[in-house]
C-alpha cells in the first residue's frame, strides 16, 4: 500500500478530506485493502457500519468518516445508522446515504445526511427532497471538504444549525445552548466548514433572499454590519481569551486550528457576555426584535454608515434563516478577504464592471505594503479605495495587529488616523467605513468624493450638510495635508490603489485639469484613459519622495501608444519595479492582464534624480485564483486546507510567503534587492 492511497482515490474529484481529523483519515489508510475485481485491482474496506468488505470510491471514503464521526464524536450507536436507506417518491425509489434514526421512534428518520452531490447547491435540493419525504428534522450535506447542518422548519425553509444534536441531545438543546466568545472562536464556520462568507450568502439568497424582494445587499449589509457589533461587545472576552492562548500555545501550537479548539475547551467562560447575534429557539417575530435592537445600538456607536431609522426590510421568517445562517460565522480577527469576497459578489458588479474597478485580492495587497513598507508617522491614501484593502492592511502592517475587537492605544490610534480612503461609489465606501470605523476604533478617514473631479469636492465639503456632517471630520484631516487651496496637490508619504481602468473621461472641464489632458503640441485631447488620469492624479497626492504603488493594465508598459505616458512617469520619479500579475487573478471579473507599478517620486536626499538606474522586475505565476477566478488553498499531504495562526486558509501564490507560510515570493525578493540599492525606505532594516 503507498501512503497517498486515499489522495489516489479521491484524484480528479470533487471530495475531499478536509474536514476530518488526521487520527481518524489514517485508521482508514491503515485499514484499507487491495483486491482483484475482474481482473483489476481495487481498494476496499470493512463497513464500518455494515460490517462487510466495500470498495473504496471517492464517497464511499467520506461516507466512512463521516459515520466515524457520528459515531466517535456524536456517541451514535451504529443500530441507529443505515447506509443506502431507501427513501420513496411515489413510484420511485432513491438511496439516501446515510440516515440515523430517532432514539424512540426506531423507524423514523432523524437525520439525513448527503454525499452523492458534491456541490451545495445540488446536495442542498437533494437533501430538502429526502427530508420532507422521511420527516427528518435535520439534515447534513458534506463532500469531506465543506458542510452544512440544517434544522428542517417546514418544506420551505432550512435553517442552519451549529452542530447535529449529540445523541443524548434534542434538537431544542442545540439551538438553546449558551454559546459566547470562546464558542463563536471554537465553532466558526470558515474555519471548521472551510466555507467562505461568499458560499453563505450565496446559499441565503437561494433559500430566501433571491426571491425576499428586498435590496439584497443593504439586508446582507445591515446583517454584517450588526453581527460585527455583537462580536465588538465581546472585547473584553477577546482580552481573556488572548492571554489563555498566550499562556499555553507557542506560535506552532496556534496555527494548528485543532490545537486552539483543544485549549479554548479548557477556559472557564461562565461569566463571559452570551452572544446576542443568535437564533435560540426563540419565535421568528420575537428574534427580529432583537436583532433589530441590536442593529440600532450599532448605528448608533457607528454612525454614518446607516440612517438613523433604518430598519430590517426582511420577513420574519427570512431574518431567522439569515441569522441562523450568519450566526456560527467570526467576522473579526480576519484579514477581511472573509469579508471582501461577499461585498465584492453583493457591490453591484455591473456598475463596478463598467467603470473596470475590481476588488483587490488581499495578497496582492500584502505584497504592495510589503514591498512599500510603511512606518508609523507616515500619511498613506489610496484614490479608488473600494472595500479599503491597501488602508486596512497599512493599517495592520502599522499596528502589528489584524482585524480585532480589542481597544487600541491612542499612541496607535494617532497612527491609523493617517491612513485615508477616498472612493466614488457609494456602497462601497459605506462598506469601507464600517470596516475602518472598527480597525480604526470609532475614527474613520473614507471619504465619498470622486477623485478625479477635485474641483467640484467644494459642492460637497462646503455645501452639503450631509456629506459634511457624516464624512467632515475625515475631511479636516485630509485638508491638512494640501498644499493647495484647489484639493490638486497633497503632501502624503504613500499612496497604493488600483483605480478604475475601463472607459475614458471625455468631459473636457475635468481633462483641462491635468497635463495628460492635452498632446504634446499643446492642444486638448478629446478623451484620455481613466486610469492615465489616475496616474498623474495619484503622483500630485504624493510628495517628493514619496513611494506609489499603483495596479494598471499590463499595456500601459508595453503599448507604442502610451510612449509619452511612460515617459510623463519617468520624469516624476524613479520606476522602482514592475511586477507582472498572473491572468487569473482578477478573475472571475475580468480576465485583463495587469501589472502592480511601483514609483518613488524624485527627492534631493531620499530619491536623487538620475537618468540610469535599475529596475526591479517580476511576473507572477502562481495567481491563487484557478482559472473560473475561484481562490486555491494550501494543503497539506493528505490533501487537507491548511489554516495559518489566525484561522485563515491560505491562498497558494507566488507573491509573498505569508508569514513563512508559503516560499518566499516576489515581495521578499523585492526586499532583499531594495536593501541592496539601498532605497530608503528600506535603508537602516
Amino acid at each position: 500500500m503507498t501512503e497517498d492511497i486515499l489522495q489516489r482515490i479521491l484524484k480528479d474529484s470533487n471530495y475531499n478530506l478536509s474536514l476530518f481529523p488526521e487520527e481518524y483519515i489514517n485508521e482508514l489508510r491503515e485499514n484499507a485493502f487491495e483486491k482483484e475485481v475482474r481482473g483489476k485491482k481495487a481498494v476496499f474496506i470493512k463497513c464500518i457500519v455494515r460490517d462487510k468488505d466495500i470498495q473504496l470510491k471517492p464517497e464511499e471514503v467520506v461516507r466512512q468518516l463521516y459515520a466515524k464521526q457520528l459515531i466517535k464524536d456524536y456517541g451514535y450507536s451504529k443500530k441507529r445508522i443505515n447506509f443506502e436507506y431507501q427513501v420513496s417518491f411515489g413510484r420511485e425509489k432513491k438511496s439516501a446515504d446515510i440516515v440515523v434514526f430517532d432514539k424512540d421512534r426506531v423507524e423514523a428518520p432523524y437525520i439525513v445526511v448527503e454525499l452523492k452531490k458534491p456541490k451545495l447547491k445540488d446536495g442542498k435540493n437533494q437533501l430538502r427532497s429526502y427530508c420532507n419525504a422521511t420527516g427528518a428534522p435535520i439534515g447534513v450535506w458534506t463532500n469531506g471538504e465543506k458542510i452544512s447542518q440544517y434544522n428542517r422548519k417546514d418544506p420551505n425553509y432550512f435553517e442552519d444549525i451549529t452542530h447535529i444534536p449529540n445523541a443524548d441531545q434534542t434538537l431544542k438543546d442545540v439551538l438553546s445552548e449558551r454559546f459566547t466568545l470562546r464558542d463563536l472562536i471554537v465553532r466558526d464556520k470558515i474555519a471548521n466548514e472551510r466555507k467562505s462568507l461568499k458560499d453563505i450568502i450565496l446559499e441565503m439568497e437561494d433559500e430566501v433572499l433571491a426571491n425576499a424582494g428586498v435590496d439584497v445587499f443593504e439586508e446582507v449589509f445591515k446583517l454584517i454590519f450588526t453581527k460585527l457589533f455583537d462580536e465588538f461587545g465581546s472585547k473584553k472576552d477577546k482580552s481573556i481569551i488572548e492571554y489563555h492562548i498566550d499562556q499555553n500555545l507557542d506560535d506552532e501550537e496556534r496555527a494548528d486550528y485543532e490545537e486552539l479548539k483543544k485549549c479554548l475547551g479548557n477556559l472557564n467562560d461562565k461569566k463571559f457576555r452570551l452572544m446576542e447575534f443568535r437564533n435560540t429557539g426563540q419565535t421568528e417575530s420575537e428574534l427580529k426584535t432583537k436583532i433589530q435592537k441590536l442593529f440600532d445600538k450599532a448605528k448608533e456607536q457607528w454612525t454614518g454608515v446607516f440612517p438613523d431609522g433604518a430598519t430590517f426590510e426582511l420577513s420574519d421568517s427570512h431574518l431567522s434563516v439569515c441569522v441562523s445562517s450568519l450566526q456560527d460565522v467570526k467576522l473579526f480577527n480576519s484579514n477581511l478577504l472573509v469579508v471582501d469576497e461577499a461585498f465584492e459578489y453583493l457591490v453591484n458588479k455591473s456598475s463596478k464592471g463598467e467603470k473596470g474597478q475590481y476588488f483587490t485580492p488581499r495578497h496582492v495587497i500584502d505584497m504592495c505594503v510589503q514591498m512599500l513598507n510603511p512606518k508609523r508617522g507616515e500619511y498613506m491614501i489610496d484614490t479608488a479605495s473600494g472595500s479599503c484593502g491597501f488602508p486596512v492592511h497599512t493599517i495592520f502592517k502599522l499596528t502589528g495587529r489584524l482585524f480585532s475587537n480589542v481597544d487600541i492605544p491612542e499612541e496607535e490610534k494617532e497612527n491609523v488616523l493617517k491612513i485615508f480612503g477616498i472612493d466614488f461609489d457609494e456602497k462601497t465606501v459605506r462598506v469601507a467605513r464600517t470596516l475602518n470605523l472598527i480597525a480604526g476604533d470609532g475614527e474613520t478617514n473614507v471619504l465619498h468624493l470622486n477623485t478625479l473631479d477635485f474641483d467640484r469636492w467644494s459642492d460637497k465639503t462646503e455645501h452639503d450638510k450631509k456629506w459634511i456632517q457624516t464624512y467632515g471630520k475625515g475631511y479636516e484631516r485630509l485638508n491638512k495635508l494640501a498644499v493647495d487651496e484647489e484639493n490638486k496637490q497633497f503632501n502624503f508619504d504613500l499612496l497604493m490603489a488600483n483605480p478604475p481602468f475601463a472607459g475614458d473621461i471625455k468631459e473636457s472641464r475635468i481633462l483641462h485639469q491635468y497635463e495628460l489632458g492635452f498632446k504634446a503640441n499643446g492642444k486638448a485631447q478629446s478623451k484620455v484613459g481613466r486610469d492615465i488620469l489616475f496616474i498623474e492624479r495619484n503622483l500630485d497626492f504624493v510628495k517628493p519622495g514619496g513611494r506609489l504603488a499603483i495596479v494598471l493594465p499590463q499595456g500601459r508598459f508595453n503599448n507604442l501608444q502610451d510612449k509619452a505616458l511612460r515617459e510623463f512617469i519617468a520624469e516624476h520619479g524613479r520606476i522602482l519595479g514592475v511586477v507582472g500579475l498572473h491572468v487569473n487573478t482578477f478573475k472571475p471579473h475580468t480576465g485583463t492582464k495587469t501589472s502592480v507599478l511601483f514609483i518613488q517620486k524624485w527627492h534631493d536626499e531620499l530619491c536623487p534624480k538620475v537618468d540610469d538606474y535599475p529596475i526591479f522586475f517580476g511576473v507572477s505565476e502562481k495567481s491563487g485564483k484557478d482559472n473560473s477566478g475561484s481562490y486555491i488553498y494550501s494543503q497539506d499531504s493528505n490533501g487537507k486546507l491548511k489554516l495559518d495562526k489566525n484561522g485563515h486558509l491560505i491562498v497558494n501564490h507566488d507573491l509573498h510567503n505569508h508569514d513563512g507560510e508559503l516560499s518566499d515570493g516576489i515581495a521578499e525578493a523585492f526586499v532583499t534587492w531594495a536593501k541592496e540599492q539601498k532605497l530608503s525606505f528600506w535603508s537602516g532594516e
